[in-house]
């Protein structure tokens, strides 16, 4: 059974970008214990789902709004288009998603993982993680 990770990454090396920040997801396949990247999807922006400078810090939470972030936003409603980019994906590999985008991923029943290290290491720990899961083995590293 193969399944697709996406993860948020600026160099293609490390993943060290927020859920917010990320522009273009890296997509990779994994079948059994190996894994290839096979395409870069860009994250949706509603042109016309503009919120107001005042609500975005209590509107959105996917941590895109912070930090000086907002031309990049567009608040819950951004969150909800992204998240249909990826929606294929059995997991999201991130620096950091937020509550409300987690609450979301839940929904579409996929698991988030904050972390920040490098793609190689991080897909080889998933993908053994998920493996075990998949064969019914107990999980040691």
């Amino acid at each position: 059974m193969s399944y697709k990770i996406a993860i948020g990454s600026s160099d293609g090396v490390n993943i060290d970008l927020k859920f917010g920040e990320v522009s273009e997801f890296l997509i990779y396949e994994v079948e059994g214990i190996n894994y290839k990247l096979i395409e870069k999807r860009k994250r949706a922006f509603k042109e016309n789902n503009a919120v107001s400078e005042d609500t975005f810090e209590s509107s959105c939470d996917s941590g895109c709004c912070k930090n000086g972030n907002r031309k990049k936003c567009q608040g819950p409603k951004d969150i909800t288009s992204t998240i249909e980019v990826i929606k294929d994906c059995r997991c999201i590999l991130c620096k950091k998603v937020g509550f409300q985008a987690q609450k979301q991923f839940e929904k579409k029943l996929i698991t988030v993982f904050d972390i920040e290290y490098p793609i190689n290491q991080a897909l080889k720990r998933i993908v053994f993680y998920y493996n075990s899961i998949d064969n019914n083995r107990s999980w040691h590293l």
